[in-house]
């Protein structure tokens, strides 16, 4: 849902109908927004199927998700109504007119809006996800999906030609919907107008810009003409060698999202070891580099290696904010995918770790920080369902022994986890579930970007995370 009055001006479609609903970014900066006005994520959702249909047939459910999903696709036709530009506005709008000591962006993690929270700063994304209609499209075709997504994106590139388009399909992370809908990832490779207006109207002056990348590496097919196509993802849970066509997983995710596997033939990979959809364009990082040189502020990177890296220096961070602040730090939220508000948290005086998803590789990476931190009183465990089943996913059992670290609390939310793994719950659950913690009044002064550097670079450089 966005707040009347955000829509951009100018020509072309808005920018909350082209950037796909529910995608990380929108959600984050949503949720960022939110929290610099004092407000929680309550208003918050993303369509999810009626729930007279969590006990139909697989065959049933994937119909109705796919009918939700060709709702709010954009089609052929607006393709060339596409502006980044206007997504740019769209996204900046969201924010409170006022001056700030420094700015967080980069790639979509909401540990990095945590951060910027605690810093009582915007967090803007280095690029926007969109969601495109593929008429007769099958999960288990994925040459006829780059020649559907080739199109797509060569009538967006047209009129933006400082973006760049990853295209990504991806059976395992998004089940049916890779059957129904192109997914893209449109990113920046060059700061935007309305990015730069932001920084030169609303930061102090010598604010620190604070830039987050992701840095994982995944094999991808480059036209070279702005466009490349990305055959799986690391947010799946598996490795690149499983999108195989002789391989037993890729066969388990194809037979649950609908596909027979015949059609498997991956496009030829040009480049082993690019980017994934979530790194940032050097083009991105160079002009920002140049823009903050030229007016007097200071860049500085946070590179992680993967999500967990970042979420786990960030908690230890927050801890140590609290603690500095009087509190006790002693309570945890592990929060997942969509589920998760900011607000809430720094309200309730809580310690937050983020995991990007609810593959088995997300949860172990918890367990393993919390096995080697110093015990919490209290864990809150919000597992977000992804709507379908994968054979990267983790268990209940394993999200319960992730609550199992608390010593008096152990919580796993009975909502999300009612109709886990194929049964999806609103952001706003998150909401519902942080408003019962007790409040931790008055929240911690902001942190300054100085001991927010520090604590990153103190909790997160044996884990190989990058701060320069």
């Amino acid at each position: 849902m966005v707040p009347a009055g955000l829509t951009a001006q100018g020509a072309g479609l808005a920018g909350d109908r082209v950037v796909a609903v529910g995608s990380t970014a929108r959600v984050l900066v949503a949720a960022a927004a939110r929290a610099l006005r004092g407000v929680d994520c309550a208003d918050l959702g993303h369509p999810t199927p009626p729930s007279r249909l969590l006990a139909a047939p697989e065959p049933v459910r994937r119909v109705a998700a796919a009918r939700a999903a060709g709702r709010v696709a954009l089609t052929a036709a607006q393709a060339a109504e596409v502006d980044g530009e206007r997504v740019a506005r769209w996204i900046v709008d969201q924010y409170p007119r006022e001056r700030y000591p420094a700015l967080v962006l980069g790639s979509p993690h909401a540990a990095a809006v945590h951060l910027a929270v605690a810093l009582g700063v915007p967090w803007l994304p280095a690029g926007f996800e969109m969601s495109a209609h593929w008429t007769h499209g099958a999960v288990d075709r994925p040459g006829a999906a780059l020649d559907q997504g080739a199109a797509f994106a060569a009538r967006v590139l047209a009129g933006n030609p400082d973006l760049h388009v990853r295209q990504v399909h991806c059976p395992a992370s998004r089940g049916a919907l890779a059957g129904v809908t192109i997914s893209l990832v449109a990113r920046w490779r060059a700061l935007p107008v309305a990015y730069a207006r932001f920084l030169a109207d609303r930061l102090t002056p010598r604010a620190v810009v604070l830039l987050v990348g992701d840095e994982r590496r995944w094999p991808v097919s480059d036209s070279g003409q702005g466009h490349s196509f990305q055959l799986g993802s690391p947010a799946s849970g598996l490795a690149p060698v499983d999108f195989h066509p002789d391989s037993p997983a890729l066969r388990q995710v194809l037979r649950a999202a609908g596909g027979t596997g015949q059609g498997w033939e991956p496009p030829p990979v040009t480049a082993a070891r690019e980017s994934a959809e979530h790194g940032l364009e050097p083009g991105f990082t160079r002009a920002l580099g140049h823009w903050a040189r030229t007016r007097g502020h200071e860049l500085r990177q946070v590179r992680t290696p993967h999500p967990g890296v970042l979420s786990a220096a960030t908690a230890d961070l927050y801890r140590r904010w609290l603690r500095r602040a009087g509190k006790s730090g002693d309570r945890l939220v592990v929060e997942c995918g969509r589920l998760f508000d900011p607000w809430q948290v720094v309200r309730a005086g809580l310690v937050p770790y983020w995991c990007e998803n609810a593959t088995r590789r997300s949860v172990e990476e918890v367990e393993w920080w919390l096995a080697g931190s110093e015990p919490f009183s209290s864990v809150d465990v919000l597992p977000e369902s992804p709507g379908m089943r994968s054979p990267a996913l983790a268990g209940l059992p394993q999200w319960l022994a992730v609550a199992a670290f608390g010593r008096r609390r152990r919580a796993l939310d009975r909502t999300a986890a009612r109709g886990y793994p194929v049964a999806s719950v609103a952001t706003r659950r998150a909401t519902e579930v942080l408003r019962g913690q007790p409040y931790d009044l008055p929240t911690p002064p902001p942190l300054s970007v100085d001991d927010a550097l520090a604590g990153l670079r103190d909790a997160g450089a044996a884990l190989g995370l990058a701060v320069s």
